[in-house]
């Protein structure tokens, strides 16, 4: 049993180390998500894009122009990379830290 708690340990630290490494690669990155919307008057309807994220607990709009929709959207595909290896990093940690307290 110790030795197969001490082979997960070390597959956790090495997955750790993998995660790191992919950090290091993550790009432009900003919260949210990108949606189009759609305003109607009286006389005419117009579409414009938005992002919409929380970010310390306020929630937040931007309005984005139509060149930079392409970018933004990579931006933000870079963000839920960011926040999916972290996760990831978070739910190896605690398993890890739990399997440590085990073999004392």
């Amino acid at each position: 049993m110790l030795h197969m708690t001490q082979h997960r340990i070390d597959a956790i630290q090495n997955r750790i180390q993998i995660i790191k490494q992919k950090l290091t690669e993550v790009g432009v990155m900003r919260p949210g998500s990108l949606t189009m919307q759609t305003r109607s008057t009286a006389d005419k309807a117009f579409e414009y894009w938005q992002l919409s994220y929380t970010h310390k607990m306020k929630s937040r709009t931007d309005y984005v122009r139509k060149d930079l929709v392409k970018q933004t959207q990579a931006q933000v595909n870079e963000f839920k990379k960011f926040k999916k290896l972290m996760d990831e990093w978070t739910d190896l940690a605690i398993e890890q830290a739990k399997l440590i307290v085990k073999i004392g």
